[in-house]
């Protein structure tokens, strides 16, 4: 079996699995937050729904590496395994933090309606780590730096 397959694999499982335990996260907050607003007779904050599909974008992100590494001729079977590994676990971590500041996000915007800017910087901020993650992996799995093990 070649080892790279498996770090090609994870790449996009595990940033998948980040994203969906975020995406639960964020949802159930906003679902909460919806059920007050029903509650008092409002409408809810449509910009709800945003904060609970801000953690998809890893999915993307991982997608995009395993790409990447699947065409690399520079980077050995090891080294693709470790990228893999790693990037994906990085962007899942990223995605399940993202929907944990969603849902923070979502109790603050049910309850006061207002700051959605302010929510949505710190939720981009999460998503810097994967991009970053994504960006650096893609450089390294490239062959910029030269040929890998």
């Amino acid at each position: 079996m070649n080892i790279g397959t498996i770090g090609i694999a994870a790449t996009v499982t595990l940033a998948a699995v980040g994203s969906a335990f975020g995406i639960g996260a964020a949802g159930m907050s906003a679902i909460g937050a919806m059920k007050k607003s029903f509650m008092q007779n409002k409408t809810p904050p449509f910009l709800l729904i945003v904060f609970i599909a801000a953690p998809l974008t890893q999915i993307i992100y991982g997608f995009i590496l395993l790409i990447i590494l699947i065409q690399s001729e520079t980077a050995g079977q090891l080294a693709k395994m470790t990228m893999g590994i790693l990037g994906g676990t990085a962007m899942g971590f990223s995605a399940f933090f993202q929907g944990k500041v969603g849902a923070n996000a979502s109790d603050a915007l049910g309850e006061t309606g207002k700051g959605f800017g302010n929510y949505i910087m710190a939720i981009g901020l999460v998503e810097t780590v994967a991009l970053f993650v994504m960006v650096f992996l893609l450089i390294t799995a490239s062959g910029v730096f030269g040929p890998l093990p």
